[in-house]
């Protein structure tokens, strides 16, 4: 578990002791866990602030010492918003699951874009004038098509030396595998299965995939080359920005998914009234 705080107050340190309490007692909660080691650091927001504790729990992730990190909250976890989205991509990459017990959030179930919003978010509300600049920012950067967002990787691309999109094929292979299972009928457990069974790595290397990577592939837009871009001049206003990347998906492929989705989805709506189907949709049947 990592805790921090900002100063060694009586205060801070009445903190720092709560909580290490309530992770201690949130990791004894599953009998999976095995506390490994508790990293803690007394160093304030400021740039540059040293965090010895920090740096030798990535330290400890690197040599595979650790498999899960469970922290009270995101503000804890790092001091601005890039230094915590640096850290989560980096043990994103070494397989590390991070847990942020105030959030409720699990980078193991939390889908990146999801995580990003949060993240920035808390930031806002923690500083106000701070994220509104950061934020303002990113909106400049994506009206005018400089934003990194654009071109933002996921499972079946990769980036050139200009880091522009292309395709990796073989990864591109295993996206259109999952989309064509889908539409033959199998379940999203059912194509977990079936990975499994062809020896596909999940995109993070695990042996066996979430169901929700496998939810969040299906639909994802940027297989038919789109992506979801501020319209430029209108506040907090979006639209698709078409062939932004190279294809992987047919648009007729994808949208025959979408429509697949709706139909195998427990809930309908009847004018503005939201209703659940006696019925989950089963493979089996």
């Amino acid at each position: 578990m990592y805790c921090r705080v900002s100063t060694n107050s009586q205060e801070q340190l009445k903190s720092l002791t709560t909580q290490i309490s309530a992770l201690t007692r949130l990791t004894s909660t599953n009998p999976k866990w095995v506390l490994v080691d508790v990293y803690i650091d007394i160093a304030s927001s400021k740039t540059g602030s040293s965090r010895k504790d920090f740096n030798r729990m990535i330290e400890d992730c690197e040599r595979r010492d650790l498999d899960i990190i469970i922290t009270k909250s995101i503000s804890r976890f790092g001091r601005d918003t890039v230094e915590i989205l640096d850290a989560l991509n980096r043990l994103k990459l070494l397989g590390i699951r991070v847990i942020f017990e105030q959030e409720e959030l699990d980078t193991f179930s939390t889908d990146s874009e999801l995580m990003i919003s949060v993240i920035e978010s808390i930031a806002q509300a923690e500083n106000e004038s701070r994220a509104d600049n950061i934020k303002w920012g990113i909106k400049k950067k994506v009206a005018d098509g400089s934003s990194k967002l654009y071109n933002r990787k996921c499972y079946g691309f990769v980036h050139d030396d200009s880091g522009t999109l292309v395709i990796d094929e073989d990864q591109a292979n295993n996206v259109r595998t999952i989309f064509d299972l889908y539409l033959r009928g199998n379940s999203i457990i059912g194509i977990v299965a079936e990975l499994e069974r062809l020896g596909v790595k999940s995109p993070t290397g695990k042996d066996k995939w979430s169901k929700r990577t496998i939810d969040i592939m299906l639909s994802n837009e940027k297989y038919i080359g789109n992506v979801k871009v501020l319209d430029n001049g209108k506040h907090d206003s979006y639209y698709l920005a078409e062939g932004n990347n190279p294809a992987i998906i047919t648009n007729e492929k994808f949208k025959a998914v979408q429509i697949e989705k709706a139909r195998r989805s427990n809930v309908t709506k009847a004018g503005e009234e939201t209703r659940r189907k006696s019925e989950k949709y089963s493979s089996k049947k």
